[in-house]
């Protein structure tokens, strides 16, 4: 019998075996009709892929505060140096620019470890890699169908793109350590330069690294060894495909690294700036997305030097054994812009993020006075218009003294201001009406939820309501910039990914009439110039501005102002006891009038001295008329100045205010009126304390202080 016939079970066995593997081979190319079909070019990207950090500025536009979310700044190819890209090449993919997209020979083997378990290697294309990290629908687990949609999209990425398009975004989207995602934050990481400017070196070095990122960012021992061996290999491999001659690579020596930038920690003021900086973006509409990922230029208003500058006047001129529950506030204001040049947070960032400035609100105390006196000279009213400051003032059943019960007869607006006599204040909105001093108060920029407490309280002259050293520094803004009031803000301009720039606006709002603003003005120049704020005068120019002490000195003041910036001191404490330092309860006029000086004594070096316009008369009576030649006051002296406008408010009290003064029906968790500047009698006390002396105990019926208890 013949053997291996046409019948033979063998040839059946063969012939099977053939349709079964053409089966085969038909099926496994109908699946990848199947899958290239089904498999599109993702119409997106993965959010990491393309993500941009936000860099923040000083206001130069040139000094980096910080840099937040990915490190990365998109460069496009030809602003990557040619030795860089043939680097990346040699080591990534020798026959990038003649390949399909993918290596079937690198595919097989990913593909077989896959399947058995055994380590990923190496072999995906620069293709590959560029579609598995840039976009969305690509994991990076380990599967076999993962691997067929990259080799598909990676197939018709290489037929509908460009080979220098697919370069451009693997470089920009490739990690290389050190937090760098793509080329131009790499450069930076490495060698502190723009990629432009890399030697054939650094590139090669750089193109060694993304093989390792981790092992290779700060090479030290057997690592620096494997890190110059796998550098020389770029190098070689740069010869291989004729990208350099054997002789320039023989000359290439091993580039110098750069020490690693140390993760971003914020220090001194920078994480208070920070936060601000953030508030006001998302108050704008930016999301925390964007913010970190879009890559914005965001240009602050702060002042590099005056921030210092700020820090050094608190620091410098408080004793080193302050209480740490004393706190400090300080802020600075352009008038002419309305930017927040300068603040002071607070000692210690990482231990606090509450900051004295912006997020603490106390009790205004006598500062408070000079959006009385705008609302009278708003209304009519002139600095020789005569208020009652005698001791105690009765409105309606309460008796409002002054300290000590000192008593001034008549006085005029100057003098009332001068030395900040409460009853006169008093007396003066009465006659305005307080629902018109509140309308100043507004316009220069208090927000009105925190005066709406107190909008019927005859106290509300006296600074009950609370408000934050940059509010009331941009209040006294307003009046240097002669009653335009111009919004606080932190942020001068955003530029986003695309170079659209938008800038803050510095257009500002009528409060008051520049010719109120003119004459408030000149009183408060004569606060520093021989009244309760005389600690806060500069040798140089004049200063105008306002003390302010809250009941048993809760928290204590100084704001004022040259014509070209108004800074507000204020010194409180988290448990709203008294603000001592030295066993000496604070008051206005000492060391938050100090702080001041130096820190505008700083911030005005070098600056033009600019005086304030004249008032609008010479006509009004000598502050000290009502007084005879032996300074004992003469209720004969002087006349009642100009008539006083009707008031359209009578001062009684709305629903819910009491008749007793600080005694309305508190708003959350306010509940009394401050006190005020001082300890003196009628006359002048001594440099920095008041000479009216006002402070004013409404029967202790406590203050509003909002910081968190128990903090710094």
């Amino acid at each position: 019998m013949l053997k291996g016939g046409t019948g033979s079970p063998r040839r059946k066995l063969l012939r099977i075996t053939l349709i079964v593997f053409g089966v085969g081979v038909i099926s496994v190319i109908g699946l990848l009709g199947v899958v290239w079909a089904m498999t599109p070019i993702p119409d997106s990207t993965q959010p990491r892929a393309t993500a941009q950090g936000s860099v923040i500025f000083y206001r130069d536009g040139k000094t980096v505060l910080a840099k937040q979310g990915v490190n990365r700044k998109s460069v496009t190819l030809d602003k990557v140096p040619q030795g860089l890209r043939n680097a990346v090449i040699a080591a990534e993919n020798r026959s990038f620019y003649d390949d399909q997209g993918i290596s079937l020979k690198g595919t097989f083997r990913a593909m077989w470890s896959t399947v058995t378990g055994q380590q990923l290697q190496g072999g995906s294309t620069i293709t590959q890699q560029m579609v598995r990290n840039y976009y969305s629908g690509l994991s990076q687990e380990r599967s076999i169908i993962r691997k067929l949609k990259e080799i598909m999209i990676s197939l018709k990425v290489d037929q509908s793109k460009s080979k220098d398009w697919v370069l451009e975004q693997y470089l920009n989207t490739i990690y290389f350590g050190r937090g760098a995602d793509g080329v131009q934050a790499a450069a930076d990481a490495y060698f502190r330069k723009d990629v432009g400017k890399l030697t054939l070196a650094e590139g090669a070095y750089l193109a060694a690294v993304i093989q390792q990122p981790s092992r290779f960012a700060d090479p030290q021992g057997a690592d620096l060894y494997a890190a110059r061996d796998r550098w020389r290999s770029v190098i070689d491999g740069m010869v291989a495909i004729g990208a350099v001659t054997s002789t320039e690579a023989a000359e290439v020596t091993f580039p110098t690294l750069r020490k690693p930038k140390a993760i971003f920690a914020p220090k001194g003021q920078e994480g208070y700036m920070l936060d601000q900086v953030a508030a006001e973006l998302k108050s704008r509409g930016y999301t925390d997305e964007v913010i970190n990922q879009g890559g914005l230029k965001i240009v602050s208003t702060f002042d590099k030097n005056l921030m210092a500058a700020a820090e050094r006047a608190v620091t410098s001129v408080l004793p080193e054994n302050t209480p740490r529950k004393v706190r400090t506030g300080l802020a600075a204001v352009d008038p002419a812009s309305g930017e927040v040049l300068a603040f002071y947070g607070g000692r210690d960032y990482a231990a606090n993020k509450f900051d004295n400035s912006f997020s603490a609100k106390v009790q205004a105390g006598s500062t408070f006075k000079a959006y009385t006196l705008a609302a009278a000279l708003n209304n009519g009213f002139g600095l020789d218009t005569r208020v009652d400051g005698n001791s105690p003032l009765r409105i309606a059943s309460a008796d409002i003294p002054n300290s000590g019960g000192y008593s001034y007869g008549q006085v005029n607006l100057v003098k009332a201001t001068q030395s900040s006599v409460n009853t006169a204040f008093v007396d003066l909105a009465q006659k305005v009406g307080l629902n018109k001093v509140v309308k100043v108060a507004e316009a220069a920029g208090i927000p009105s939820g925190q005066l709406d407490p107190h909008r019927a309280a005859a106290t509300l002259p006296l600074g009950v309501a609370s408000v934050s050293a940059v509010q009331n520094a941009s209040g006294f803004a307003t009046f240097a910039a002669e009653g335009v009031h111009r919004e606080a803000h932190v942020i001068r301009s955003v530029t986003d990914a695309d170079g659209k720039v938008v800038k803050s606006s510095t257009k500002g709002k009528r409060a008051f009439s520049e010719q109120a603003a003119i004459d408030a003005t000149y009183a408060l120049t004569q606060v520093v110039e021989a009244g309760t704020g005389s600690g806060a005068r500069l040798y140089d120019r004049p200063v105008a501005g306002k003390t302010g002490t809250t009941d048993e000195s809760a928290a204590v003041w100084f704001a004022g102002f040259t014509p070209q910036l108004a800074t507000a001191v204020n010194m409180f404490r988290d448990d709203n006891k008294p603000v001592t330092v030295n066993g000496s309860a604070q008051y206005g006029g000492s060391y938050p009038a100090q702080i001041w000086r130096a820190f505008m004594t700083e911030a005005m070096d070098g600056k033009p001295v600019k005086e304030f316009k004249e008032p609008s008369s010479y006509g009004y009576s000598n502050p000290y008329d009502v007084y005879g030649s032996d300074g004992r006051y003469d209720d004969q002296g002087g006349d009642q100045g100009t008539a006083s406008p009707t008031p359209d408010e009578t001062g009684t009290f709305g629903p819910g205010q009491s008749a007793s003064p600080g005694q309305e029906t508190p708003g959350p968790g306010q509940t009394s009126a401050p006190g005020d500047d001082g300890q003196g009698g009628p006359g002048n006390g001594p440099e920095g304390q008041d000479g009216g002396g006002d402070e004013l105990d409404l029967n202790g019926l406590g203050r509003r202080v909002v910081a968190p208890v128990g903090s710094e």
